[in-house]
């Protein structure tokens, strides 16, 4: 093994790879991180075991995708400001691309039959998805009779009282950031995430820039205008009325509750997208999150979908084209800008970054919760997709969901052939009747 220091990448070199992981990040925050960390710490060795490890977990403590949050962080260890940027922008772009394509074809092609059944038969791979990141999810974060408990409340809270997504996550987080000084062994910190072991030298980087209250003004002033400025000229525009105003609004508080990744906020967004605001239904939200599978990039571009079908189906004074896409825009813009604000505003800290449990206690906690959340979003969209407002009981999609959950569960078999199955599946079935 080479064990001579790599030399420091040109910004033209990280900048080809930042775009090559934009287009291969498939496979959710768990499959994006390993991409990063085979190629930027094993192979290239741009960045140590250590920093990596350290940069993880300080973005798993922030709202946010934190496979984005952490390219943007090592953009910026990298190559300064522009580097950050170059990465959690290139992270992202082509997904939005990928994704206005798809959710256009959803909505335009809707009343062809054979585009309508593959979609049909997409609902069967959401519901075994996220029964299967319920799963997934619960065996890791519920570690104590309390945790369960925590867990239970939740999916009662959300599902039965309707109570806020928002509120059960402050709770939460206050729970697990006092249950840990009073009983460390039912609310315990998380272990991170392995530890560093550097088998290789790896690159020097040169110091980071140092925090300081002036640059933490600058940024966060920066941040902020470019934030709120499009949701201001929107409402000048449009009104504060108008649809895509009021997808800036609520998507910018989404942004800031976003801890446990995008299946924690989705139940959050259900709630508020569908039952209080109406722009779009349950049905679609489903295939909206199919469709985010399918791409590149993080899973929260499922919010993306959302604000391109309520602009499509309560365009105001645009045509619906215009007002879909300008929502699909202003979501991903509010959705995304304030990951590039907790990451530079953070950054300069998180070489520093100790053992911090009781934060790290507050997040299991928060992961417990969003176990139940998560079970409140199974169980909606399933009955949503099982008992259909036409009337009835889909046998089709019943089965469909079983027998794929049984192949990723059981026989370990890949998200994308289950999606791909499941689509085939709906066809076949349009044109076997």
């Amino acid at each position: 093994m080479n064990s001579e220091l790599p030399p420091m990448p040109t910004f033209a070199q990280a900048l080809r790879y930042w775009l090559k992981l934009g287009f291969i990040s498939f496979g959710g925050p768990a499959g994006q991180i390993a991409i990063m960390h085979n190629e930027l710490v094993d192979k290239r060795r741009w960045i140590s075991e250590t920093h990596f490890m350290h940069a993880l977990n300080f973005c798993m403590l922030l709202p946010g995708p934190e496979a984005q949050q952490l390219a943007t962080y090592l953009g910026w260890r990298l190559h300064g400001a522009k580097g950050g940027l170059a990465a959690g922008a290139l992270f992202v772009l082509p997904s939005v691309f990928i994704l206005l394509g798809l959710s256009w074809l959803y909505m335009a092609g809707g009343h062809l039959p054979w585009l309508a059944a593959i979609f049909h038969g997409l609902l069967a791979a959401v519901i075994a998805v996220v029964a299967e990141a319920v799963l997934r999810i619960g065996k890791k974060a519920l570690k104590s009779p309390t945790l369960w408990a925590l867990a239970a409340l939740s999916f009662v809270a959300i599902f039965v009282f309707k109570i806020s997504f928002v509120f059960i996550i402050l709770a939460a987080a206050v729970l697990g950031y006092v249950g840990n000084r009073v009983s460390p062994k039912q609310f315990p910190a998380g272990k991170g995430h392995g530890a560093a072991k550097d088998s290789l030298p790896a690159l020097e980087l040169p110091p980071a820039q140092p925090a300081s209250w002036s640059r933490a003004f600058r940024i966060t002033a920066l941040c902020l205008t470019l934030w709120w400025l499009p949701i201001l000229a929107i409402a000048a525009w449009l009104g504060w009325s108008s649809t895509q105003a009021q997808q800036g609004l609520f998507f910018s508080k989404a942004a800031l509750v976003t801890f446990g990744g995008a299946y924690a906020v989705l139940p959050y967004v259900a709630q508020q997208a569908v039952e209080t605001h109406g722009w779009l239904t349950h049905p679609q939200m489903m295939s909206g999150l199919a469709l985010a599978e399918t791409t590149p990039g993080p899973l929260i571009m499922v919010l993306q979908f959302v604000g391109f079908v309520g602009g499509w189906q309560n365009p105001g004074v645009l045509s619906p084209h215009a007002g879909a896409v300008l929502g699909a825009l202003i979501t991903t813009w509010v959705t995304f800008v304030p990951c590039f604000w907790f990451i530079f505003l953070g950054a300069p800290h998180i070489e520093k970054l100790g053992e911090q449990p009781r934060l790290s206690a507050a997040l299991t906690a928060i992961t417990a919760a969003v176990v139940g959340v998560i079970l409140n979003l199974g169980v909606k969209f399933t009955l949503h997709a099982l008992w259909p407002a036409s009337g009835g009981f889909d046998a089709f999609i019943a089965i469909l969901a079983v027998v794929a959950f049984i192949a990723m569960q059981r026989f370990k078999v890949g998200l994308m052939p289950v999606i791909g199955a499941c689509a085939l599946a709906g066809l076949a079935q349009h044109l076997w009747s």
